[in-house]
């Protein structure tokens, strides 16, 4: 059901004022448009107006800087304010001024009429003083892509909430940036934020790490410890890879969304807790639910508000952004400005990133470091996406004779850890991926050397011992490698 009311425009640009009057006036509503902060200004102290739709930059005032006037003189007055800044901290600005909506320019104008229609037919509400504390100055997040704009508007929205928070996206998207966002820019920045990575724990740890242990409670708990719900009171704790928490810490942490309380690993004293929860996942939890692995009740509790972050090959307009923001952190740790060249960036916007930002974020960070032209040319961006593609020769662990044992150990390096989107994986990995790597640099030492331990044993960097003993354990040919 729609409601009529009285709107009030203002941009300095002739086109999106002739646009807004023609569409608001269409659907029945009165409207008043002009250029500059001050005539709506006029407007609004004398009592004009149902709702207020404003940019941000007019040419006699910024509309952030008039917001904390409008909501002390006409507190329940709507602000809608539309930037062609479109920025996560525009979207964090506007909501901390006290803005009803974010509309990033340009602006789909069959939304815009819909969140007008929600501001006028919403109970008036009185709004609060905005908080003046010091905000970070780094920007968390990067990206001016449609998809991040409808991010950044939901995150303003939640900013000031303790609702919980699921996260969704495949790795190395930026599930934990954004769960630090909600943290550092919402009511809670005061308090600690504490993560925990299910994926990286052993599964009969997990119930000890989140809510602490007793003394004698198991086999070498000598000592009471803390979990992360007691070092996250009074602030944000960050589920990450939710997927892959076994059942029984699933049913001790719906006990403590349902009640607010929880007991310690061999404790009996319910213990009162405060604090939000923000959740991730890069799994489909509904198909978890379907197989028995997922509580259905424990999702419904954490997907109060559903976040879904896209991959990188679905906003790729965002990669030059992302990439100058990148040369600039590895500029910060004293490394030479870079710039890519046009072809490098259309090479870039091609590629499918399995790695997401995390892997763009790397791939940024060696360029910086391993060019020295200050403009990297779109051949070697070819040649470096082609490298994160390729596959090892074989499955027995051989490589082309002209790899240098550097290069060996990056190539097997990059084939494992792109497994993973690019994240380091879980812990419990690690031996394996060690194995994989150890085989083929001992193999390439002793053929470099003709099976001569002790040289190889030098080229390693360890005792003869030790080379002999891996030797052993890896099951290296050496009369293979002697020939």
């Amino acid at each position: 059901m729609s409601m009529h009311g009285s709107i009030l425009v203002a941009d300095d640009d002739a086109a999106i004022r002739t646009v807004l009057n023609q569409a608001l006036s269409r659907v029945g509503h009165e409207v008043r448009v002009t250029s500059n902060a001050s005539t709506l200004w006029r407007w609004i102290s004398s009592g004009e107006g149902d709702l207020v739709i404003t940019d941000v930059v007019m040419p006699d005032e910024n509309a952030f800087d008039m917001l904390p006037r409008i909501r002390k003189t006409r507190p329940e007055l709507p602000v809608i304010v539309m930037s062609a800044q479109n920025t996560f901290m525009t979207a964090i600005r506007a909501s901390e001024a006290g803005a009803y909506e974010y509309l990033p320019k340009p602006f789909d104008l069959t939304e815009l009429l819909n969140i007008v229609n929600r501001a006028l037919s919403e109970p008036k509400r009185p709004g609060t003083d905005p908080h003046h504390e010091d905000q970070p100055e780094a920007m968390p997040l990067i990206g001016r892509s449609a998809a991040m704009q409808d991010i950044y508007r939901m995150l303003a929205r939640m900013m000031q909430t303790d609702l919980t928070v699921m996260i969704s996206g495949e790795s190395g998207t930026g599930k934990e940036l954004v769960a630090r966002a909600l943290h550092e820019y919402g009511r809670r920045r005061n308090g600690p934020f504490v993560a925990i990575n299910m994926a990286a724990i052993p599964r009969d740890l997990i119930e000890s790490e989140l809510f602490g242990h007793e003394r004698g409670a198991f086999t070498g708990a000598q000592h009471r410890s803390s979990g992360r719900f007691e070092q996250a009171e009074g602030g944000t704790l960050f589920l990450d890879e939710i997927g892959d928490m076994p059942m029984e810490a699933q049913t001790r942490l719906l006990r403590v969304l349902q009640q607010g309380e929880y007991t310690t690993v061999g404790g009996r004293t319910p213990i009162k807790t405060d604090v939000r929860i923000v959740a991730a996942t890069n799994k489909d939890l509904r198909t978890l639910i379907n197989q028995g692995l997922f509580r259905e009740d424990l999702f419904y509790r954490l997907n109060v508000v559903p976040l879904r972050l896209p991959p990188l090959r679905e906003r790729t307009e965002d990669i030059p952004d992302l990439v100058r923001h990148f040369f600039k952190q590895a500029e910060s740790e004293g490394l030479q400005s870079k710039r890519i060249a046009p072809g490098g960036i259309d090479a870039m916007k091609r590629y499918q990133w399995p790695g997401n930002v995390r892997e763009l974020e790397n791939l940024v960070r060696r360029l910086a470091a391993l060019y020295p032209q200050e403009e990297i040319s779109a051949e070697i961006i070819q040649s470096e996406l082609r490298t994160a593609v390729s596959t090892p020769a074989g499955e027995s662990g051989s490589l082309p004779e002209d790899l240098s044992i550097g290069q060996a150990v990056e190539h097997y390096l990059q084939r494992y850890f792109s497994r993973f989107g690019g994240e380091l994986p879980p812990p419990g990995l690690y031996h394996r991926i060690l194995a994989e790597v150890e085989y083929p640099l001992v193999l390439a030492s002793m053929t470099a050397t003709r099976g001569n331990q002790i040289r190889a044993a030098e080229l390693l960097g360890v005792n003869r011992n030790t080379l002999r003993k891996k030797i052993r354990e890896l099951g290296v040919n050496v009369y293979r490698a002697s020939k």
